[in-house]
């Protein structure tokens, strides 16, 4: 699947409607999970295109959050990015903003990982060793469980991922722990190149 733009163009598009570092972080952790995505569930020959669709999903969200997946399209599209990439972005807003099925695995992986990434990332900032590389999946359920922990992470979003995707809660909540503590180095390697 063809992305229609270097990843180079999409860090550029990106930092033009983000600023905020948070943003940035969230773009890049979504990144490095779909990549650990694609490996894990057998689509290492479409590696770049799930990376790609992670790290620009929220491409609108900071400067249009009401029109968020619907902002990003003329963005996209001006960028040269294919229309399989678009579509894929714009279906993580799907029952949301926009009426945009999830159809690929893919785009199921994104729908239900996203959300995910935020309630996983807020829990490991409030451990001692700030991260997720040393969360136990029972103290991600706890955080889950716990409504006003981190409650702009829609659960009912998450478990309609799972739902999506035929598999356990626990099994969507297991593999988006294990891909985003594989790849926090990273994240936190490129956000101090960045300057963030």
């Amino acid at each position: 699947m063809e992305t229609g733009i270097t990843r180079a163009q999409a860090l550029e598009l990106l930092r033009t409607y983000n600023q905020e570092p948070f943003h940035l972080q969230h773009a890049l952790t979504v990144e490095k999970v779909m990549a650990w995505f694609a490996e894990e569930q057998g689509y290492t020959e479409e590696k770049a295109f799930w990376a790609m669709t992670g790290l620009l999903h929220d491409l609108d969200f900071e400067k249009w959050p009401e029109e968020h997946c619907k902002a990003c399209v003329p963005l996209l599209e001006k960028a040269g990015a294919s229309p399989a990439l678009i579509h894929a972005i714009c279906s993580h807003g799907y029952g949301l903003t926009v009426d945009v099925e999830p159809t690929l695995e893919m785009e199921k992986v994104l729908f239900a990982s996203d959300e995910l990434t935020g309630l996983i990332g807020a829990a490991a900032r409030m451990r001692p060793s700030h991260s997720c590389t040393d969360m136990e999946l029972a103290s991600l359920k706890k955080k889950f469980k716990d409504k006003r922990f981190a409650a702009g992470c829609s659960r009912d979003v998450i478990r309609q991922g799972a739902d999506m995707l035929g598999w356990e809660l626990d099994t969507l909540m297991d593999k988006t722990l294990r891909a985003m503590a594989s790849s926090e180095e990273d994240v936190r390697r490129e956000m101090e190149e960045m300057g963030l």
